[in-house]
């Protein structure tokens, strides 16, 4: 497939974007290139949950042919910059129909010091609970700490029960990926998927059942090629779809259909904006 063929995938959704780094006035032009590109939807993900009034206030944008979705919560990097939240609290502020998930929460211990990995880790069970409360899915976000994300995983679930939970931007080992899907958890693919380096990562894409399978952008971050080097956007998912449909040995079309469904599965409570 072309590049410029692989620009356009009708049914795609972004699941996971950050339109809060753009401005009020790129956003319509930004829309046209995702419906342009055949996206029918996106969620901006929210990374701390003192700014959930923003993400809530960037789905206003949807449009008839194109929703925008949010979801509230405080990104392991942020956790010494806010108070460790109260999961009923996070529940009481996703109790709107904009809100289809909680997080992004979970581990990263690349950016973040020793002695903050205990608040990241309080932070990341919060919100666990605050899924289990609402029975909105847990938008996980996991760097340099494949083991502490799967144990905490594994303990949430034996103790207090399944939830929800999805694994974003997936730039992890085959053991987190394993583990996570043997918890029901979901795996989504970003831009990483289609550097050339990242043969370890497509291997392992290769490893997840179809039904557990999403796609994103993870924008304005980690730019797809043939778009690296620029400032990443959710048409550019497409590009992405394309190359992760091809390592799983799908059509485009038909991973884009497959993506979508699994989409709204986990996603139960995103709906389109009324015309």
């Amino acid at each position: 497939m072309t590049a410029q063929g692989a620009g356009h995938t009708a049914g795609l959704i972004d699941s996971h974007c950050h339109l809060d780094h753009f401005s009020n006035e790129e956003l319509p032009q930004l829309l046209d290139r995702a419906r342009e590109a055949g996206l029918d939807g996106m969620v901006t993900i929210g990374t701390r949950l003192s700014r959930q009034h923003e993400q809530k206030a960037l789905t206003r944008h949807s449009r008839p042919d194109l929703a925008i979705w949010c979801s509230i919560g405080t990104h392991p990097d942020h956790v010494d910059e806010e108070e460790t939240p109260e999961a009923a609290r996070i529940a009481e502020l996703s109790d709107e129909p904009e809100v289809v998930a909680i997080g992004e929460s979970g581990l990263d211990y690349f950016h973040g010091a020793a002695e903050i990995r205990p608040l990241q880790q309080a932070s990341f069970r919060a919100h666990i609970h605050a899924a289990r409360l609402t029975g909105l899915p847990l938008v996980i976000h996991a760097r340099q700490a494949d083991d502490d994300v799967a144990a905490i995983l594994e303990d949430e679930t034996e103790t207090r029960g399944a939830f929800p939970f999805l694994l974003h931007c997936f730039a992890s080992g085959p053991d987190l990926a394993r583990r996570a899907l043997a918890l029901g958890g979901y795996l989504s693919f970003s831009g990483i998927a289609t550097f050339p380096k990242s043969s370890e990562l497509r291997d392992i894409a290769r490893t997840v059942p179809h039904d557990r399978l999403l796609v994103e952008t993870d924008s304005p971050y980690l730019a797809p090629a043939p778009k690296r080097g620029k400032r990443n956007e959710p048409s550019y998912v497409a590009f992405t779809a394309a190359t992760v449909a091809d390592t799983v040995g799908l059509e485009p079309s038909a991973f884009a259909g497959v993506t979508t469904a699994n989409f709204h599965r986990l996603f139960t409570k995103a709906r389109r904006p009324a015309p």
